[in-house]
């Protein structure tokens, strides 16, 4: 028989088991492509609104994070008109200029919208056209526990040799009431806003890529709602697979 110190170790151990799996949460693409979306923005423009609340309306798409992973980069080259918006960020314009260089985008503008990579303009439209025949990409996969993180990707077709991991934190149901430029007057409301975005580089180890994320929420805003990520080559800001989901 179980002394009765000895089973009130064991269930501690358990619970606190379970509390650690609890406590980690896994995000995985299918086996095919998903579609990123990126969405590229300013509290600064006047025509921008109508496209925001076009990125919110995919919070209710059924095959959000799974086949679509949308994200919303604010661009700091408004700022001048008047208005600062508080979620540019300079690194973001010169993602849509990494487009422009590679010919996938004909000029910076917004509001912008790039999808899988290439410029799409059929946004005003509602629906997001996906292939019935989507490339096989493989299987992207982030788990996240409360001091750290690790991501892998395993390619479907072999050959790659060196990747670059992107991470997106997101924030939903934030607004602004703009007092100047030209949406003075306005609250605007945005979600999938991108709050901190990083990149991380890595070779391939027999055919797979593993990338460990120490601290990864550690310093994310209070506002961050969920996650997106997506792989890329490291000189082609192309995607090649993406996933995400929620946070909380």
């Amino acid at each position: 028989m179980m002394k009765p110190t000895a089973f009130i170790i064991l269930i501690v151990a358990v619970v606190i088991a379970n509390h650690a799996a609890a406590a980690s949460l896994t995000l995985s693409s299918q086996e095919l492509r998903s579609a990123l979306i990126e969405l590229y923005t300013s509290e600064g423009c006047s025509s921008c609104p109508p496209a925001d609340r076009w990125l919110s309306r995919l919070k209710d798409d059924p095959r959000l994070w799974k086949q679509i992973v949308p994200v919303a980069f604010h661009v700091d080259y408004w700022n001048y008109l008047g208005w600062r918006d508080r979620f540019a960020d300079a690194r973001f314009s010169k993602r849509q200029g990494e487009y422009q260089q590679h010919d996938y985008l004909q000029t910076a503008y917004t509001p912008g919208v790039m999808k899988n990579g290439r410029e799409w303009r059929g946004w005003p439209n509602g629906d997001i056209p996906l292939s019935r025949h989507e490339d096989q990409a493989g299987i992207l996969k982030i788990t996240i526990g409360d001091d750290k993180a690790s991501a892998e990707f395993i390619p479907a077709h072999r050959g790659l040799s060196r990747l670059m991991l992107n991470l997106a934190l997101l924030g939903f149901h934030l607004s602004t009431h703009v007092a100047a430029g030209e949406n003075a007057g306005k609250t605007l409301r945005h979600d999938f806003v991108v709050l901190d975005f990083q990149q991380f580089t890595q070779a391939s180890q027999g055919g797979r890529f593993r990338w460990t994320l120490p601290g990864l929420l550690k310093s994310a805003r209070q506002d961050t709602s969920a996650i997106a990520l997506w792989v890329t080559a490291v000189d082609d800001p192309t995607p090649l697979q993406a996933t995400g989901g929620w946070l909380k």
